[in-house]
């Protein structure tokens, strides 16, 4: 399949998967401009309609005041709004799309993979560790979640599926000690990249943050530059409570990008604008569904074109 025919259905995907969102957004905005020209109630109620989408508090206001600034009192319609809507989402967000830099000099170049049970993390590592072999590139895979089975066999399967090697150990294991060894067999094999997965026990948040400082400190034992990428994996459908999550991720982990899921799903898609504007992270990658093609790089046009329904 060409690339173009590719990336037609990636967009389509993501449209289709943003629905929900830009559908709110256009069904809103027929509402509120029942009259021609633009007010201070129109505003406010654009503003309330922004919010519901989760794109923040500030980015809703710096959107809203632009829109005042530049539109007030004039005749708009809804497709001049999604087109400026768009234009200054993507503005935003023009620095935020950035791919995962493999550091040449690291061998392996170790990636540790964090977020909450249920966000998509695992998924995730797989669908990672099959673009970087389709580009030739030798990966280890870590079952650093020692506690959930699960978690460890779903990563197996994509091991077997991909034919990369996975390290486990036993259920209940230290996953600081797994990561240890992982990296060092992962140095004498050569390996391009190491990707170790790791545990998300929230309601504990104590233990886990320990669990992840130890395991941080371990592989420095071998590599002081490890973990060389330390990637937060986001569900999407969560909408703010994805900002507390990452808030709690960034001071234990020094999380280096974000990459975003289960945009298929939700009607709260603008949280994506929400925290690149918060934390001020590359966006790596947004996934709209379990396909292993349903990963792709953050492209800020498309997304916002996508989220306003244009």
């Amino acid at each position: 399949m060409s690339e173009a025919i590719s990336n037609k259905g990636w967009l389509s995907k993501l449209k289709e998967g943003l629905k929900r969102t830009s559908n709110k957004i256009t069904e809103g905005l027929e509402s509120i401009l029942v009259k021609k020209k633009l007010d201070k109630e129109m505003l406010e109620e654009i503003e309330d309609l922004l919010l519901s989408t989760d794109l923040g508090v500030a980015t809703t206001k710096k959107l809203i005041d632009i829109l005042e600034k530049n539109r007030f009192n004039q005749e708009v319609t809804s497709v001049e709004i999604k087109n400026f809507l768009a234009e200054e989402i993507s503005k935003s967000l023009s620095s935020f799309g950035s791919p995962i830099l493999i550091e040449k000099t690291s061998c392996p170049h170790v990636v540790l993979v964090v977020g909450i049970n249920g966000s998509g993390k695992t998924t995730t590592i797989g669908k990672l560790a099959h673009f970087w072999r389709n580009q030739g590139k030798k990966v280890r895979l870590v079952a650093g979640d020692t506690f959930r089975a699960a978690a460890v066999e779903q990563l197996k399967v994509w091991g077997s599926r991909l034919d990369i090697p996975v390290e486990e150990s036993k259920s209940g294991a230290d996953p600081a000690s797994l990561a240890h060894e992982a990296l060092q067999k992962s140095i004498n094999a050569k390996d391009d990249l190491l990707i170790i997965d790791t545990a998300g026990r929230l309601h504990n948040k104590e233990d886990l943050m320990a669990e992840l400082s130890k395991i941080i400190r371990v592989l420095k034992k071998l590599d002081p530059g490890a973990p060389h990428s330390s990637i937060l994996v986001l569900d999407a459908t969560i909408g703010q409570n994805a900002l507390a999550q990452a808030e709690i991720f960034k001071k234990v982990a020094n999380i280096s990008g974000l990459i975003i899921t289960k945009l298929d799903g939700t009607a709260k898609g603008g949280v994506l604008v929400a925290l690149a504007e918060r934390f001020q992270l590359p966006i790596h990658a947004i996934g709209v569904g379990e396909e292993i093609e349903d990963l792709k790089p953050f492209e800020p046009q498309a997304f916002a074109n996508s989220l306003v329904g244009i």
